[in-house]
């Protein structure tokens, strides 16, 4: 009998990667299966492009940039590539207006992804391209930024560039990856809807500019109310205050004026009837003759 002869044959191995080259995970229960996918679902559906110059000036697990990045939302570009829709980047000549709309619909927008206490080191002359623009006054509604004015990250810059140009539904659409991101939208609520009326660059400037005129009179009469004491609650002047409250001064008042009335009221004893008043004249008579009896006699004993 040869070697080997009778050994069946062996099944060729069947792999367990996938077709799209991923490991097959299967458990102990029969007929079942689990694959195990990444946990960043990629989103390539964004209405127009994103794009973004990353300097890696920050943490990249709090980077929104990076975030955007894992969903498939942004695109980086190196540094010499330009970009041919708006880019919002702190070297803009103009603010982002409505009349941007068209670009923006068109060819998207790019942001500078780097850190505000360092962009000296930012080459902006080896980046941007023909639409560069700043963005007029908001308030951060990001966790390191809140409530500072214009300290916006890059989904923020990005949010209020597409909320500017009419499109507040992609702004929500893309700071819903964020779990404080719609908030940017409630603060600002009242600039968006400014700047939304506006046309051109410079209505946009003349709205930001009365926004903010109007805030320094808020804020300089709140001041002034702020210093300013009622003299009505202070009382009169002239009177000092012993520390009585008004109800026992007041009180004290009313019994020194009853007191002056008691002493120029002459009290005079009403009788019940006429009858009962009614005096005899004679017995008048006779009561004053006997007190002068009584006067005369005593002179008399004082004499002797």
């Amino acid at each position: 009998m040869g070697k080997g002869k009778n050994k069946e044959k062996e099944s060729p191995r069947r792999s367990n990667k996938t077709s799209n080259g991923h490991h097959n995970r299967s458990h102990g229960g029969k007929g079942r299966h689990e694959t195990k996918y990444s946990s960043v679902v990629r989103q390539v559906d964004f209405p127009t492009k994103l794009a973004m110059w990353d300097f890696e000036h920050c943490d990249p697990k709090r980077c929104s940039g990076k975030k955007l990045e894992r969903l498939g939302l942004i695109k980086s570009l190196r540094i010499g590539q330009k970009f041919k829709g708006v880019i919002v980047t702190p070297n803009g000549k103009g603010v982002v207006c409505p009349n941007d709309k068209e670009i923006v619909e068109q060819f998207g927008v790019a942001v500078v992804e780097c850190s505000w206490a360092r962009l000296e080191e930012v080459p902006f002359n080896k980046i941007g391209g023909k639409y560069e623009r700043l963005l007029p006054y908001f308030v951060a509604a990001n966790p390191v930024n809140y409530g500072r004015p214009m300290k916006l990250n890059c989904v923020e810059a990005i949010a209020a560039c597409l909320a500017i140009v009419g499109h507040q539904d992609w702004a929500l659409q893309l700071l819903q990856n964020f779990s404080w991101g719609p908030v940017f939208l409630e603060i600002n609520k009242e600039l968006l809807e400014m700047y939304s009326e506006c046309t051109d660059s410079d209505s946009v400037l003349q709205a930001e500019k009365d926004f903010l005129d109007q805030m320094e009179k808020e804020r300089e009469e709140r001041k002034k109310r702020k210093g300013e004491v009622d003299i009505w609650e202070m009382g009169n002047p002239n009177i000092k205050n012993h520390g009585g409250t008004n109800k026992e001064e007041e009180e004290a008042e009313e019994d020194e004026f009853d007191s002056d009335e008691e002493k120029n009221i002459l009290v005079i004893d009403i009788p019940g009837s006429e009858d009962d008043a009614q005096i005899d004249t004679e017995e008048e008579e006779e009561l004053l003759d006997e007190a002068e009896a009584v006067s005369e006699s005593s002179s008399d004993e004082g004499e002797e």
